[in-house]
């Protein structure tokens, strides 16, 4: 039995599905035609190398280490501030800046509360006050609850507790400019598991405070309180949540990307890394604190020096065990130079300056006199300001 197909359902057929239309006028047809988007490259590295923010936030942190004088200091935080803010990204971990800076404000009230509570042996004429003092055990001699409180002893804890929350500032400041991501990215194969370590416990803290603020908004918006007892239990427990949630995604990413495998090394190379890793890493030790004493001065920079290449070569050996591949390396280009060179001439400036002027950069509180600011130092902590000008402004957030 043969069907023939009426040349009608044909021509209906043919009709229901039209092709393309080629009439019409030349504008219109360009007024179909998709217009060809011109491809925009972006560069893979706007910002700069992480390691270079380190170096730079340490050296400012090792200037620190070298005065007490509360105007360079000061001088030391309201640096680090500019640069933050002038070159900060828009990203959460970012954000970590004003938590360090809440935090050495608590360190310096403590320091002061400890010296108004616990005394000091630090002699002193200028008494401000005097609390009622507990009488201690005599196995507690040398120790005292309130008693004289003088403006000597308060000066002097003063001088100590900004040094210290000048140090945790600086050490804030390179946690808001460098990505620990990047960061690790960049550390060598022999450091990976200890750096995979280190960045995750140094993006815990910036991660929590980006989710405390997310949740108080989120408890703003519905009209719930967001401070107070009440408010901070029921955001913690949320909190902790989140927190252990990263973590299990953290695992099974590491686990699943093979984290902790190591190559097959000859039982010789093991042994010759772990020599020179440990031996590097004494020499450095060694080195620093000659460096630190004024008895090791002429032995320090040697035993540095030879420690550091030591522990370089055990971390270039030790990277047989970790082979790893690197997507799209950060280049270590002029900018990071010019970064990590002026927060070492800052570092050494005031190192040279604690030798030649010591009384300058570690003014007196017996007797009790006021704090000068020394220009060379100073001028010297300007140059810390130089990566607010040489790197590239942050992206915006699209």
């Amino acid at each position: 039995m043969h069907s023939h197909s009426h040349p009608a359902a044909g021509s209906r057929a043919a009709g229901a599905a039209p092709g393309p239309k080629t009439g019409g006028t030349p504008q219109a047809r360009a007024s179909e035609t998709p217009p060809t988007a011109t491809p925009t490259r972006r560069n893979p590295h706007p910002t700069l190398h992480p390691a270079a923010w380190w170096l730079w936030s340490l050296s400012l942190g090792i200037a620190a280490t070298r005065t007490t004088n509360p105007l360079l200091l000061t001088l030391l935080i309201a640096t680090s501030a500019y640069v933050v803010a002038a070159r900060r990204p828009h990203t959460p971990w970012a954000r970590s800046y004003s938590a360090f800076v809440k935090l050495a404000l608590a360190v310096l009230l403590i320091r002061l509360t400890f010296a108004v509570t616990l005394g000091s042996p630090l002699p002193g004429t200028h008494t401000l006050v005097t609390l009622p003092e507990v009488p201690l055990p005599d196995w507690a001699q040398g120790i005292r609850l309130g008693g004289k409180v003088t403006a000597e002893n308060l000066t002097f804890a003063f001088y100590d507790g900004l040094k210290l929350a000048t140090l945790l500032i600086c050490v804030g400041a390179a946690n808001a400019l460098a990505s620990p991501t990047r960061l690790l990215k960049s550390l060598p194969g022999a450091l990976y598991e200890m750096g995979v370590a280190v960045v995750v416990a140094l993006t815990f803290a910036p991660n929590l405070i980006a989710d405390v603020q997310r949740l108080r908004a989120a408890r703003r918006l519905r009209g719930r309180p967001d401070s107070g007892l009440r408010g901070l239990l029921q955001v913690g427990l949320p909190v902790l949540e989140g927190a252990l949630e990263r973590s299990v995604a953290l695992a099974a990413a590491m686990d699943a990307r093979g984290y902790g495998r190591t190559a097959d090394v000859p039982p010789r190379v093991r042994r010759t890394t772990n020599a020179l890793t440990l031996g590097g890493l004494l020499g450095v030790c060694a080195g620093t604190y000659g460096l630190l004493t004024a008895e090791g001065g002429t032995y320090g920079i040697p035993v540095l020096l030879a420690g550091v290449t030591a522990a370089l070569a055990g971390l270039r050996l030790g990277g047989r065990r970790t082979p790893r591949t690197r997507y799209r390396p950060d280049p270590w280009g002029a900018r990071a130079w010019l970064v990590t060179a002026s927060g070492a001439a800052v570092a050494a400036a005031l190192a040279i300056a604690a030798v030649r002027d010591p009384a300058a950069l570690h003014p007196t509180v017996i007797p009790l006199t006021a704090p000068t600011l020394p220009l060379y130092p100073a001028a010297a902590i300007l140059l810390g300001l130089l990566p607010a000008f040489v790197t590239p402004p942050p992206e915006e957030p699209s």
